[in-house]
């Protein structure tokens, strides 16, 4: 560890209640250096980190942590609080197999009260612990701390409207960086860089009442009481104290001569709910991120003079740029095609749609719910909507998915990236679930990439179909390799293709597992067993004549996927039951995620621990074709 005056006085935040406030702003300094030099050596979220330095350090300096509960909102600006709480000896273990977790974890510490890593939950949790503590449970203060672009989700107004209402005490922290990972979209952005400037509220009181003056008179009352309940212009007020907050604010996050006789004040005088705004820089204090387009949002090793990533040269194109590059192309021929994405332009690679369609791609910010519904009106109005979304975030927007896609049968094509195990971001990224809770749905299609090739395919595939919603799945991180298709071919719906043929044992790979399960294929050769791989791509419909095939002509059959249980295998273990293909005594094995989350480390770890690799396959075809005692792969030989 790097020595630092006053961080290396710090065992905890008790120490931090003796510092004077000269000393604060010493150790706050430190903090900074520390998160640094920390991820120049683990990769993660250092913008967001470096820009609550100052806040984190008052925060801990004003309340009483861990009886008062700091609830980190998504949690990537958490580093100076694992700093600050004792976990500094372990910083540089962050996102690393068996080290600490890139976001705020229950499991790991005290000073971790909420687990979090989705946005938009903190007030929602706060409001909750408030009435713990009013209930009697050891709880003091409850803190959220939220950004300007978590605070945009409706669930954070619903969090709001609610705590308004309760007049419990708690305080919200609006950490206003002006930017999520994309640059925030929507009103509420506007709203609050208003504030920050002080000055546009009196341009958007004019131009709301010119708005308000063309509007026929019959209307023209509710536009202005819409008017002032959001901007609060009728009075002083805002749209947080008409919620019932208490506003302060825009303060300087960086300005601990601000930040703690605020908090200070707050805490002594506060009896129901506060909002406390306070307007940061992403990436304050490193100049590499504060100059780059995105901050350093997310970053992986670096070299702390120049900042420089080091990032391997990819030997394939990456899931995301080819799906981004099929859409684009799709766009060209087809002007029905629009975009739909949650906050994550480059993300999903609809930034590359964008450059050259940009009035036909919409980012709605982190809005998954509303995202999803949005399409389904696109869809129902004749466009041909591709809603890119992250498979853990696409969980957010399920009911959205049910109600207002399948339901009314609406022709939403759902492009679902980070496709199983992502790596450093861990459990709460895992993209484990979409195939159970999409395949589960009455006319749903659900495809799955088994490498780059056949996601442009399926690209293609969904870009042609109409008759109702259809999703594909592929991973985050490169391609195999494979030859890209000038454009890609209309799958027929429902049906597989044959990978290798063989006698013994049958692998059916769902997904982009499937290089794994190529190279489960070579090992059992090598041993003599004889294999069929066969390549899915659909888990609904079902290919029944091929799982017919492959469950007649051979002793044993295996399925392979990416995903939970309950998934693709539970889809093919169904129908083989219930049509009576099990009866002859077929062996047959699901490979799926086990029932657990798994933790960060490399994605190679975690389909490791996940049992998931090709010498698993190996193993478990070999127990099939000859349960032996002590089967012995070659790759333990």
């Amino acid at each position: 560890m790097n020595e630092y005056r006053v961080l290396d006085r710090i065992a905890g935040p008790a120490d931090i209640k003796h510092l004077s406030d000269q000393d604060l702003s010493q150790l706050a300094k430190d903090v900074r250096a520390e998160v640094i030099s920390a991820v120049s050596e683990t990769g993660g979220h250092l913008g967001s980190s470096l820009g609550v330095v100052e806040l984190t350090v008052a925060l801990h300096a004003v309340f009483n942590t861990p009886l008062d509960k700091i609830i980190w909102d998504v949690g990537h600006q958490c580093y100076p609080h694992k700093i600050l709480t004792g976990r500094r000896e372990r910083i540089r273990t962050l996102r690393q197999k068996d080290g600490l977790s890139g976001f705020t974890k229950r499991s790991e510490s005290e000073f971790d009260p909420f687990g979090a890593a989705h946005s938009s939950t903190s007030i929602s949790a706060a409001l909750g612990f408030s009435v713990g503590r009013d209930m009697g449970q050891p709880v003091g203060d409850a803190i959220a701390v939220i950004g300007d672009g978590s605070i945009s989700a409706g669930m954070a107004y619903e969090a709001m409207n609610n705590a308004g209402s309760e007049k419990r005490r708690l305080f919200v922290i609006l950490n206003d960086n002006e930017m999520s990972i994309a640059p925030p979209v929507g009103a509420m952005s506007s709203y609050l860089s208003g504030l920050y400037a002080n000055e546009p509220l009196a341009k958007m009181k004019s131009l709301a009442e010119g708005f308000e003056a063309a509007l026929p008179s019959p209307l023209r009352d509710g536009a202005k009481r819409a008017r002032q309940l959001v901007t609060g212009l009728h009075g002083s007020g805002t749209l947080f104290e008409e919620l019932g907050f208490e506003y302060v604010g825009p303060i300087n996050g960086h300005d601990l001569n601000q930040l703690l006789p605020v908090l200070r004040a707050a805490r002594a005088r506060a009896t129901g709910p506060v909002l406390i705004h306070a307007c940061t820089v992403k990436g304050k204090g490193y100049a590499p991120a504060e100059n780059s387009a995105d901050k350093y949002h997310g970053v992986s090793k670096f070299d702390i003079a120049t900042g420089a990533q080091a990032k391997s040269k990819p030997n394939a194109p990456s899931y995301t740029a080819v799906f981004g590059e099929a859409l684009t192309d799709e766009a060209s021929r087809d002007p029905k095609i629009v975009g739909v994405t949650a906050a994550m332009p480059s993300g999903t690679g609809l930034n590359i749609m964008a450059k050259k369609f940009p009035g036909r791609v919409f980012d709605v910010g982190i809005a998954e719910q509303h995202g999803v519904t949005f399409a389904a009106g696109m869809a129902a109005s004749g466009l041909k909507p591709f809603c890119a979304i992250y498979s853990t975030f696409l969980q957010r927007g399920y009911d959205q998915v049910v109600h207002d896609v399948a339901l009314q049968g609406l022709p939403v094509r759902f492009a679902i990236d980070r496709a199983g195990l992502v790596g450093a971001d861990g459990a709460t990224h895992a993209g484990a679930f979409d195939v159970a809770y999409l395949a589960n749905l009455p006319g749903f299609t659900v495809m799955a990439a088994g490498d780059e090739a056949e996601l442009v395919h399926m690209v293609a595939t969904a870009a042609a179909y109409d008759e109702g919603p259809i999703s594909f799945r592929y991973p985050r991180g490169n391609g195999t390799g494979v030859v890209l298709p000038e454009r890609g071919s209309i799958l027929e719906i429902g049906k597989g293709r044959i990978i290798t043929e063989g006698s013994d044992v049958a692998i059916l790979s769902f997904g982009a597992h499937l290089s794994e399960a190529e190279q489960a294929v070579r090992l059992l050769e090598q041993q003599g067993v004889s294999v069929t791989l066969a390549d899915a791509r659909f888990a609904k419909p079902l290919d029944t004549d091929l799982i017919r095939q492959l469950a007649r002509n051979h002793e044993a059959l295996i399925t392979i996927e990416q995903g939970s249980v309950g998934g693709f295998g539970a889809m093919v273990l169904h129908h083989l039951a219930a049509t009576g293909q099990l009866d002859r005594g077929l062996k047959i094995r699901t490979m799926t995620l086990p029932d657990v989350y798994i933790d960060q480390a490399s994605p190679s770890e975690m389909y490791t621990a996940a049992g998931l690799t090709a010498q698993d396959i190996e193993r478990t075809a070999l127990n099939l074709v000859r349960p032996a005692h002590n089967v012995v792969t070659l790759s333990q030989a």
